[in-house]
């Protein structure tokens, strides 16, 4: 069982990563974060007030940081979201080895399953968009099999064009969910995302990459045991060789950490 110690429930503070600013908040700080912007958007939407901007929700692991290094854009994103939180291991151990240490890795699916859980106790209603036909709507299923009570306000398969886009935001607008779960692979969520956060009058925007996949059944994750010990990496990388390419930015991320590191100590 999943030891509970005091929530940091709050992403005031930062901690740098090789130049991106990550979130110094645990699992429970982040559920709470979420779930306040929420109640905060429906309260403004009860009251026909203005609505808040959308709060771009970013799980992080070392493969988005190096893409933040190399790519302005993705920095941006990075710089502009509500919330970095810290997904990959590798992330936990850069900080630690560069003297801020993050509190906890928070796995990005284990964080939505945690909001889906509390959507279905207060009535909050996500989307789910993304994955290939028909998984989406098989997510649904299992879901709110699995959490009795939720209801899923609309589900989108990611295998539109972009002449398709209007289609979609009007689908998710109308549907007024309270937490859209983007699955498109990162970093196209994450651009996805911030490029039409305007447009979707939803509180909160969280890319989930391969999780309608394994709530569908579709895909399996890593047994406990490795996820536990950081492996689920390897995993991925034993179950999709092809993955191999993109595993690259792991020793090269390691490789940046240390190179920080005798940076600062000669400083």
């Amino acid at each position: 069982m999943r030891q509970t110690r005091p929530s940091v429930a709050t992403p005031a503070e930062k901690v740098d990563i090789l130049g991106i600013a990550v979130d110094y908040i645990d699992r429970n700080g982040a559920v709470q974060f979420i779930a306040r912007t929420i109640e905060r958007f429906r309260q403004a939407r009860a009251a026909g007030a203005p609505l808040p901007a959308l709060a771009h929700v970013v799980t992080a692991n070392s493969e988005i940081i190096m893409l933040a290094k190399e790519q302005p854009d993705v920095a941006q994103i990075l710089s502009q979201a509500a919330l970095v939180a810290a997904d990959g291991i590798g992330l936990v151990w850069g900080s630690r080895l560069l003297g801020r240490p993050l509190p906890e890795r928070i796995p990005g699916i284990e964080l939505m399953e945690e909001m889906l859980a509390r959507s279905a106790q207060e009535g909050w209603r996500p989307f789910f968009l993304g994955a290939a036909p028909g998984v989406a709507e098989e997510a649904k299923a299992v879901m709110e099999r699995r959490f009795p009570g939720l209801q899923v306000a609309g589900v989108h398969h990611g295998y539109f064009q972009e002449t398709e886009v209007p289609q979609v935001l009007q689908q998710i607008r109308q549907a007024q969910p309270d937490l859209l779960l983007v699955a498109l692979g990162a970093p196209r969520q994450e651009r996805w995302i911030a490029k039409y956060k305007e447009k979707l009058a939803a509180p909160v925007a969280v890319g989930v990459g391969g999780s309608l996949d394994i709530w569908s059944g579709r895909a399996q994750r890593a047994p406990q045991w490795m996820c536990d010990i950081g492996l689920e990496w390897l995993y991925r990388l034993l179950r999709q060789p092809s993955r191999a390419r993109r595993m690259l930015a792991l020793p090269r991320f390691a490789y940046a950490v240390w190179r920080e590191r005798w940076t600062r100590r000669k400083g």
